[in-house]
């Protein structure tokens, strides 16, 4: 790896970070940025979900008190979402790389309108203090299929399991933003796990992303008191674009 790409990888790490902590999205810099760095589509998606890993951690740890009053009763959540997140990683491992790069430019489209779309996609709140409830089957299914997207590809995944939540189960906001990011989770661990055994992680420049993107979260609670949302927003949507772009040219 030369001097500029590693470079490439650990800024890309620090502006992710950054802008997960204000808006989310960080996932479309680490993708763009291995791609651009050359890394194989289907190596590049999971040695992202390897490089975000640190953030949907701290995330968690972030909600603790929330988690603690919801997970007994999300246990069947917690299990669809493994299942579905392992289905999603197999389904990219059955694939070769120019079958998957066919279908990166349009699953950046979705990715980016998803985001776009994010704040009026949030769920309405509550009441303070509902109990984000899990025994909906409905709710089940939806975050099946939710989490195999989540395994397979990754980007926009938060925000769409926050809006299918919040259309299917009761509680305010941070409950169900408690339980969406214990289960992004779940579906990162499984999802890696997949990767790792499948030998598709790029784990040189893991080792330059994982600090930037520790440094960018950081630094991200600062920018968000400094930076308006809607410039982090406007610029992670011009990313998601610029890559799908960038991807039906080279394809």
């Amino acid at each position: 790896m030369d001097i500029f790409s590693a470079l490439l990888l650990f800024l890309a790490g620090v502006l992710s970070g950054a802008i997960n902590a204000v808006a989310g999205g960080g996932t479309f810099l680490t993708f763009g940025a291995l791609t651009l760095a050359g890394v194989a589509p289907i190596s590049a998606n999971a040695t992202s979900s390897i490089a975000q890993f640190p953030g949907y951690v701290t995330s968690t740890l972030a909600y603790w008190s929330d988690i603690r009053q919801v997970w007994r009763g999300a246990l069947i959540f917690c299990a669809v979402s493994a299942v579905g997140g392992l289905a999603g990683a197999l389904i990219l491992l059955s694939l070769d790389n120019p079958s998957f790069r066919a279908l990166v430019p349009w699953l950046l489209i979705a990715a980016t309108a998803l985001f776009a779309a994010g704040p009026w996609l949030k769920p309405k709140p509550r009441g303070d203090g509902a109990e984000a409830r899990a025994g909906s089957p409905k709710g089940w299914l939806v975050q099946f299929v939710t989490a195999i997207y989540g395994g397979f590809f990754g980007a926009g995944m938060g925000i769409m399991m926050l809006a299918t939540l919040g259309l299917t189960e009761n509680g305010d906001y941070h409950r169900l933003n408690a339980l969406k990011n214990m289960l992004s989770i779940i579906i990162a661990i499984v999802a890696i796990a997949v990767f790792v055994s499948g030998g598709v992680v790029s784990w040189l420049e893991v080792a330059f992303m994982v600090p930037g993107v520790a440094l960018g979260g950081y630094g991200g609670v600062w920018a968000a008191r400094r930076v308006p949302l809607w410039s982090v927003r406007a610029f992670v949507i011009a990313v998601g674009l610029f890559l799908a772009g960038y991807y039906f040219l080279t394809g």
